[in-house]
């Protein structure tokens, strides 16, 4: 695992802030939670809380395990696409949550950074396939498969009403969508994917397989 990364640090610093300041438990804190957290109904009259909920948490292992994927696999990820496109994953991948949200479960409310986690996820997956992650420090899974199954296991309790529960699983779908648009999107702005069309386009233009003069 590298070092830690700047915005990776600053991220977990914030939702660790918030998770203090926000505390439902107190007058201040329901007041600042309820304004902060998103609920689609409300969304023309508090359209900050397409981005605020990231910073929200229903509990203390709703914050640990988001946080827990934020410290491993983010730093990789930010090494890899640099601060800025970093942040945009991670901020799309939320936001990609939350319309998610907004289009399949709207009567619900939600918060939490778990979308743009499993943005990162994702990224780190696409980037990494092969990559051995360790399920509670014991069963050895490589991340394509991990990710293959999050989204396998995040359709089926989306659609099945029978084991419904409190987990925006929709939301966990929108963050990985928007996160494989952008990271698509990334490659190809930057040239990578654009070059390997090319060089196939090349390839197959010349019968032996080489490019003439």
């Amino acid at each position: 695992m590298l070092a830690m990364t700047p915005w990776v640090r600053k991220l977990l610093i914030a939702n660790i802030v918030m998770f203090v300041v926000a505390n439902p438990r107190t007058p201040f804190g329901r007041l600042l939670y309820e304004g902060l957290t998103f609920y689609p109904p409300a969304i023309l009259v508090r359209p900050w809380t397409l981005v605020s909920y990231m910073f929200l948490h229903a509990g203390f292992m709703h914050l640990l395990f988001n946080m827990i994927g934020l410290y491993f696999f983010g730093p990789r990820v930010e090494d890899r696409l640099g601060a800025k496109g970093f942040l945009w994953l991670y901020l799309l991948s939320g936001l990609g949550a939350a319309l998610f949200h907004f289009v399949f479960s709207r009567e619900y409310p939600v918060v939490g950074a778990s979308g743009a986690v499993y943005g990162v996820l994702l990224a780190f997956a696409m980037y990494w396939p092969r990559e051995r992650i360790y399920i509670w420090g014991i069963l050895p899974i490589e991340a394509w498969l991990l990710v293959t199954l999050l989204v396998f296991a995040s359709l089926y309790f989306g659609v099945n009403p029978s084991a419904a529960s409190r987990t925006a699983h929709f939301a966990h779908l929108g963050g990985l969508a928007f996160a494989f648009v952008f990271i698509k999107w990334w490659a190809w702005q930057k040239g990578a994917d654009k070059r390997a069309f090319d060089k196939k386009l090349h390839s197959d233009a010349s019968p032996t397989g080489m490019v003439g003069d």
